[in-house]
């Protein structure tokens, strides 16, 4: 697995379960695993055997055994060099691989990370890009600002890529679509928690602007929840906020706050993997809003983040992102179009909250189950011819 700037965000615990929930999948199919992360241009190489050392023990407690393997660029060879000796005195000399001998030894590729270099996705056997921006990669690739290297075999989480009457292009690429996933024995369903827990969810709150079929949008998660300011007002629930903002951007915590939100800083409940874990499975449910990106594009997008909170047997009240065969309206996942759906839904949970958590997690189990899905794409992925070693040059 090739991951996106994991060791980057270790203190995201979120961003770790994207692929943590691949990755458990995959262990318990009994693959062998490889992550395989590419150190970008301005990669603090020093903090690397500090960062490598607390990944691996988060991941050591989770059960996962993996070899971390990085592709080094050619500026950073000396520096990587020089910290070897500090990744050997914190026992992880078994842990780090070069990437040419990882790709000697697997079966394929599967690439998350879309700019991987094209010596590293040719020199495997068989090589997967795997899709998890659904309508964003289609819409980059086609204004020309991502171009990834050429792949065996394409994914997509997306259930309208490449389909007829998608609002986005297919950029010429036979897509397959795959679920997103999520490993249910780390995620087992769990009793109600107490009535005054929250509805709770960790969110970025700005983000950038995208070029999406030819209009720029401001891509901000904050635009829909403003939306549902009086949300708060309007149900007898408690609803909280973990929202993650960059160095620099405008809080507007105290706005939040004045409208009955409670509001903290995401750091503070998923700095690592266990810790986000812990916050989702002692929320009541999940209240969150997508990106306008997902409205305008309808990509059916349902958010790994909401795949955790339904397999704990959590009902999550997300926005509605486009007509589904997946992904239901009122039952365990409810969509809603605008505040006053968003109170409707809630409303209905609380209602008969027992029946809306059985079915969050049988919906996970029908449909995202990491065992079952990624079996799927592996036999897919498998089925492909292997390339030569000639070919791999």
């Amino acid at each position: 697995m090739a991951t996106n700037h994991l060791l980057r965000n270790t203190s995201l615990g979120g961003h770790a379960w994207v692929f943590l929930n691949w990755a458990l999948g995959f262990r318990a199919l009994d693959c062998k695993l490889i992550l395989l992360e590419q150190l970008g241009k301005n990669a603090n190489i020093e903090a690397l055997p500090e960062q490598l050392f607390r990944l691996n023990q988060e991941f050591t407690t989770l059960g996962l055994d993996v070899e971390m393997v990085f592709v080094v660029r050619p500026e950073h060879v000396d520096r990587y060099a020089a910290i070897r000796p500090e990744l050997e005195d914190r026992g992880l000399q078994q842990v780090v691989r070069p990437w040419q001998e990882a790709a000697s030894k697997a079966d394929v590729l599967l690439n998350f990370r879309y700019l991987l270099p094209e010596e590293v996705v040719r020199s495997f056997r068989r090589s997967a890009l795997i899709d998890i921006d659904p309508g964003l990669l289609q819409c980059w690739i086609h204004e020309g600002q991502l171009a990834p290297v050429p792949h065996d075999i394409y994914f997509s989480i997306g259930e309208t890529v490449g389909q007829p009457g998608a609002l986005f292009p297919d950029c010429g690429i036979e897509w397959n679509f795959s679920p997103a996933v999520v490993h249910l024995d780390a995620w087992p369903a769990l009793a109600a928690p107490e009535r005054n827990a929250p509805y709770t969810t960790v969110t970025n709150w700005w983000g950038k602007y995208e070029v999406l079929n030819g209009e720029t949008v401001g891509n901000y998660k904050r635009t829909h929840f403003m939306e549902c300011l009086d949300l708060p007002s309007r149900v007898d629930v408690k609803i909280e906020l973990a929202v993650h903002h960059e160095e620099g951007q405008p809080s507007e915590m105290d706005k939040l706050r004045s409208h009955g939100f409670r509001a903290r800083a995401a750091s503070e409940v998923s700095r690592t993997p266990l810790q986000y874990h812990r916050y989702i499975t002692g929320s009541r449910g999940e209240f969150s809003c997508a990106k306008p990106s997902c409205m305008l594009l309808q990509n059916a997008w349902i958010s790994d983040r909401t795949l955790c909170y339904l397999a704990s047997g959590r009902p999550a009240i997300v926005q509605h992102t486009g007509p589904s065969k997946l992904l239901p309206e009122m039952e365990g996942l409810l969509r809603f179009h605008d505040v006053d759906g968003a109170e409707r839904c809630i409303k209905a949970v609380e209602a008969n909250y027992d029946h809306h958590a059985a079915a969050a997690r049988a919906l996970v189990e029908k449909h995202f189950a990491a065992d079952k899905v990624l079996s799927r794409l592996l036999e897919r992925a498998m089925a492909l011819p292997a390339r030569s070693h000639h070919d791999q040059q």
